[in-house]
């Protein structure tokens, strides 16, 4: 079964083109990674948003946002996700 349209990785090459894209892409880009991992972590562990906000001890709602980028996390509530997870928080400045 094929999927119609382009893929993510198509358009995000369309638009890396543009020069403002890209700076504000670089920008969020940590953000992004960090959610991609939480996400994959989640998923691996096959546990729904509901699971993982009981295990963090939040709604549903806030763990949602913070899959989509709606939200901006304190670090303290990105330590209690990964900690909920089995994981550990490391934070690397370059």
């Amino acid at each position: 079964m094929s999927q119609a349209g382009i893929s993510f990785e198509e358009m995000k090459a369309a638009m890396m083109k543009d020069g403002e894209f890209k700076t504000e892409y670089k920008k969020l880009r940590p953000r992004y990674e960090a959610i991609e991992q939480i996400i994959k972590a989640r998923k691996e562990q096959n546990i729904t948003q509901s699971e993982l906000a009981k295990r963090v001890g939040t709604q549903k709602s806030n763990i949602s946002r913070l899959e989509s980028g709606n939200y901006n996390p304190s670090l303290d509530f990105l330590v209690k996700v990964a900690e909920s997870l089995g994981k550990s928080l490391s934070i690397q400045i370059k």
